[in-house]
C-alpha cells in the first residue's frame, strides 16, 4: 500500500501523540515538556501543522511543526520561551517525523506546506514577516532545501550540541507592494503559487546503478582536467527510484580505493547496496574541500565509530533522506560517497 500524507493543524487532544514524536526524536535534554506542548497548541494553534498517515484509512500523526510569534528579528532564548501575539517572526520550536516513516520526504513536504500557509497569509495581510529556526549542523541541507539561509551559529544554548539560526523572509502584504506588483500577482492563475511550493513533478534524469555498466566503474570514470587522478564522467544522483536528485555534478569528485566503512548494522540497509566488511577495500568518490561542493547532501548526527573512535557524520540525500550513501570524519574537508551507493546520470 503506498504512502498517504496529508498536513493539516494539530488538534489539543492530538498534543500527547505529538509529544511522543518529540521524545523520539530529540536526546531529553533537547526535547520540550508536554505542558511546552500544550502552551503551545493554546497559544498558537495556527502555527501547530501536522502529517498524517491515511494510507490504511486511519488518520495516524507521524509528524509535526510547531512555532510561536516573538517581535524579534532574531532567535534568543527569551522569544522561543514566550509567545507574542502581535510577534512578526514566526520561530520554529520543532520539526520532527516518527522513526517509522523517516526517509519518506515527509519533513521537507511539511516544511513547504507549512511555508505555503505562512506566505499565503503573509500575502493576505498578515503580520509575519520571517521564519526563524535553530539547528544542528547535520540538518542544514533539509532547511536549505526548504527556502532557508543560515545565519551562523545562535546565541541559543539549549541540549550539548551547538545551534544554528536559519531564516526564510516571507512575502509583505500585497496592499504594501508597488502596484504594478500587484497586478503582476492578481494575474497569476489560482493556485499557480501553491504548486509552485510543492514538490517539483519533473521526471527525475534517467539514472543507473553501477552494476549496471557493462565495464562497471571504468565505465563512469574519466581523467580528471588537473591531475592524474580519475574524476566522475557523469553526474552522480540519489539512487531512489523516482527521486533521481543530483548528488554532485560531473567533474568534481575523485576516484580513490580505500578500505571500506561500515555505515550502518549489517541488517539495516535499507534497500541499498551492501558494503564489504573492513578490511576489504571500496571505490570512493572523494570530494573536496567543503561540503558546497555538492548539488545536495545531508548529515546525520555525530557518531562513533566503534574501531577508532573517530567522530563522523553520515551522508544521505537532501531531497529524501536516504542514505547512508557516504560519511566524512566530523569538521573534515573531505567527503566520502560510496561508488556503489549512487546512482549515475544515464
Amino acid at each position: 500500500m503506498s504512502l498517504q500524507i496529508v498536513f493539516d493543524l494539530v488538534k489539543a487532544s492530538e498534543i500527547p501523540d505529538a509529544h511522543r514524536i518529540e521524545t523520539a526524536c530529540f536526546p531529553p535534554d533537547e526535547a520540550a515538556t508536554l505542558e511546552k506542548f500544550l502552551y503551545r497548541q493554546a497559544q498558537a494553534p495556527d502555527l501547530f501543522l501536522g502529517a498524517y498517515d491515511i494510507s490504511d484509512n486511519k488518520r495516524v500523526m507521524v509528524g509535526y511543526i510547531c512555532s510561536t510569534l516573538s517581535s524579534s528579528p532574531t532567535l534568543t532564548h527569551e522569544s522561543m520561551d514566550e509567545h507574542e501575539p502581535s510577534g512578526s517572526s514566526v520561530c520554529i520550536h520543532a520539526v520532527c517525523v516518527s522513526p517509522s516513516h523517516r526517509h519518506k520526504g515527509i519533513a521537507l513536504g511539511l516544511l513547504r506546506e507549512y511555508i505555503s500557509r505562512l506566505e499565503r497569509a503573509a500575502r493576505d495581510g498578515g503580520h509575519y514577516e520571517r521564519i526563524l529556526l535553530i539547528a544542528h549542523e547535520d540538518l542544514r541541507g533539509l532547511y536549505e532545501k526548504a527556502g532557508f539561509e543560515w545565519l551562523g551559529k545562535s546565541a541559543v544554548v539549549h541540549g550539548a550540541l551547538p545551534w544554528y539560526e536559519m531564516r526564510r523572509v516571507l512575502p509583505p502584504p500585497a496592499a504594501s507592494q508597488p502596484p504594478q506588483q500587484q497586478q503582476q500577482q492578481q494575474a497569476v492563475p489560482a493556485g499557480l503559487w501553491e504548486a509552485l511550493q510543492r514538490s517539483s513533478t519533473r521526471q527525475p534524469p534517467a539514472a543507473q546503478l553501477l552494476a549496471a555498466y557493462p565495464g562497471g566503474i571504468d565505465d563512469v570514470v574519466e581523467q580528471a582536467s588537473s591531475s592524474s587522478a580519475l574524476a566522475n564522467k557523469v553526474d552522480l544522483l540519489c539512487p531512489r527510484p523516482g527521486c533521481g536528485s543530483i548528488i554532485l555534478k560531473n567533474g568534481v569528485a575523485t576516484l580513490v580505493e580505500r578500505e571500506s566503512v561500515q555505515l550502518e548494522p549489517a541488517a539495516a540497509q535499507g534497500g541499498l547496496e551492501p558494503l564489504p566488511a573492513p578490511p576489504a577495500t571500496l571505490r570512493w568518490w572523494r570530494v573536496t574541500p567543503n561540503a558546497m561542493a555538492f548539488e545536495n547532501i545531508g548529515f546525520s548526527k555525530t557518531v562513533l565509530r566503534e574501531t577508532d573512535g573517530k567522530r563522523l557524520k553520515l551522508l544521505s540525500c537532501a531531497e529524501c533522506d536516504l542514505g547512508p550513501l557516504g560519511w566524512c570524519e566530523e569538521g573534515g574537508s573531505e567527503f566520502w560517497l560510496a561508488s556503489t551507493r549512487v546512482a549515475y546520470r544515464a
